[in-house]
């Protein structure tokens, strides 16, 4: 686990998103990573707006990380989308300001590669979207495989989706990206629905980054209090689930959460179960465990921490 005077080299990969730019911003807060890189990847929106949300956040943090635009597309399959959820931009509900700072020049998956193979350390790469860039990197350069020090994935259940009854929508978007991770040999952690769906944003989580009383906490107010509306309406809560964020917090306080080892396959047949993370949680196979799998979710703690970090930007 990362230590303050030896932060933890991370690359961010993402399609920001409401709980993407939450999680950006808490992994650029906290001192014990040393955020390298954010790459972007479509998945929410397109392609565009995730990398003008990732520049966006950048903004924000007011911290000097290169940003790098990715895949626009899944390997395979047609491309799909969650405006319904994220908005047309995105990240709606705040003021959303212009970046003045573009992107780096060169391709994401370019970035990934030269900076785990020059790394003097083993770089932990922490995707919280669909797994194009990392199963992309992968296939170009299989000797990474083995200078990753793990990836940290939202994404997938051990139960029901999102996105269709089966699949949750991070692993559906692109099945047979997250089929060449999970098969990579590269340790994993998997953080799914069953785990984020117990962080729940309700009103008094929001309040307290409100009652921060600075610019970058009202910004995430805002983003949570519009996320709301999504989950209030398809499954009754008071709050939306703070998916991505899980991802950085465990590498931060992993005593906030329980994991088990499991195997998990991605369903690349097609039907009702295509996409679907499927989890073999009581080892009924005998296969090996390929992830460690998020079950159990300490919510106060998480988002106490949240509030801590996000408090720390003046």
């Amino acid at each position: 686990m990362p230590h303050p005077d030896a932060p933890l080299p991370v690359i961010l990969d993402g399609d920001p998103g409401h709980d993407d730019v939450v999680n950006f911003l808490l992994a650029l807060a906290s001192p014990e990573l040393q955020v390298l890189g954010i790459t972007s990847v479509f998945g929410n929106v397109g392609l565009d707006r995730t990398t003008q949300n990732a520049l966006i956040t950048r903004e924000l943090s007011r911290k000097d990380v290169p940003v790098y635009a990715g895949a626009d597309r899944p390997l395979v399959q047609a491309r799909i989308s969650a405006e319904a959820v994220h908005g047309a931009s995105g990240m709606d509900g705040p003021h959303l300001p212009a970046p003045t700072r573009g992107t780096e020049d060169g391709h994401a998956v370019e970035f990934i590669i030269r900076t785990v193979r020059t790394h003097p350390q083993p770089v932990t790469l922490v995707p919280t979207g669909p797994l194009t860039n990392i199963a992309l990197a992968l296939r170009l350069a299989p000797d990474i495989a083995g200078k990753i020090a793990r990836i940290v994935w939202m994404g997938g259940s051990t139960d029901t989706g999102n996105w269709t009854p089966a699949a949750e929508f991070n692993a559906l978007a692109d099945p047979h990206a997250a089929h060449i991770v999970f098969t990579s040999g590269v340790p994993l952690t998997m953080i799914g629905l069953n785990a984020s769906h117990q962080a729940i944003a309700n009103p008094a989580r929001v309040q307290a980054f409100r009652d921060l009383g600075t610019p970058v906490g009202a910004f995430v107010a805002d983003l949570l209090a519009f996320f709301a509306d999504h989950h209030l309406e398809r499954y009754g809560w008071d709050g939306g689930a703070l998916h991505d964020p899980l991802t950085v917090a465990w590498l931060l306080r992993p005593e906030l959460f329980e994991t088990r080892p499991m195997h998990v396959e991605i369903d690349l047949t097609d039907g009702p179960s295509a996409g679907r993370t499927v989890a073999d949680v009581w080892n009924v196979t005998g296969h090996a465990p390929n992830a460690d799998v998020m079950t159990q979710v300490d919510a106060d703690g998480f988002f106490a921490l949240l509030v801590e970090r996000i408090g720390a930007y003046r």
